[in-house]
């Protein structure tokens, strides 16, 4: 057997997507969006096509493209955020079932997990104040972390990679998400394993046509799959 395949046989570092993968979406991200949309003056049916094919992009991402002008862009992005934070707030936020059983079977198998997001830094907080996962995972990152760019790109993934130091290459890193920008910002990555999970925005196709090795039920099949395959 050859290093690079050894490498690839030992994930060492996980890579969780949170709405949609972790977190129970509920269409909260529709909703806010066509508050978004509204608060800017435009027809929230005009985008929501756009925003659905779009799901794991980072938002401002997706408001620069529908808008085009950046303040208006920038102020439709401010409205998101908010009107998720109000639908947080209300309680209208919960882990995805066996969601946080999944982490915490990663981390007794000696992985280390990292939560992802393509929402803002105070959207992301919210959410994990919500459900009482602060300190769930020793990383949580959002696109402003890895230097504003989020999905498709990999630097998150590659953030996640460099900033645990749980990896000593980007074979050993598991990605896992609902979306094809997940899958793609994996693969982009270099990822020895990624993964697509059926309990949000896209379908079995949509995921292996952007890259996914693999395709779960849900997240808590992961540490299963991961114990049998010996990874």
């Amino acid at each position: 057997m050859t290093l690079h395949q050894d490498i690839h046989q030992d994930i060492r570092l996980v890579v969780l997507d949170m709405a949609g993968t972790t977190v129970a979406d509920g269409g909260l991200v529709e909703r806010a969006f066509a508050a978004a949309a509204r608060h800017v003056g435009a027809d929230p049916a005009a985008g929501i096509d756009h925003v659905r094919a779009t799901m794991g992009e980072s938002k401002i991402s997706v408001f620069r493209h529908l808008f085009g002008d950046e303040t208006k862009a920038q102020e439709a992005n401010r409205a998101f955020e908010a009107a998720y934070a109000d639908l947080v707030d209300g309680g209208e936020v919960a882990a995805l079932p066996g969601a946080r059983e999944a982490v915490e079977e990663l981390t007794a198998q000696g992985r280390t997990v990292v939560l992802s997001t393509g929402f803002a830094r105070p959207t992301q907080d919210a959410i994990l104040a919500a459900l009482g996962w602060q300190d769930l995972v020793p990383v949580t990152l959002c696109p402003a972390d890895a230097g504003g760019r989020g999905r498709p790109y990999p630097d998150m993934v590659l953030t996640a990679f460099l900033r645990t130091g749980a990896a000593d290459a980007v074979g050993q890193v598991a990605v896992v998400g609902d979306t094809s920008y997940d899958m793609l910002s994996g693969v982009r990555a270099g990822a020895g394993l990624v993964a697509g999970v059926l309990t949000g925005a896209h379908e079995t196709p949509a995921l292996r046509s952007a890259g996914a090795t693999h395709v779960l039920g849900s997240v808590a099949e992961l540490p299963r799959l991961l114990a049998k395959e010996g990874t």
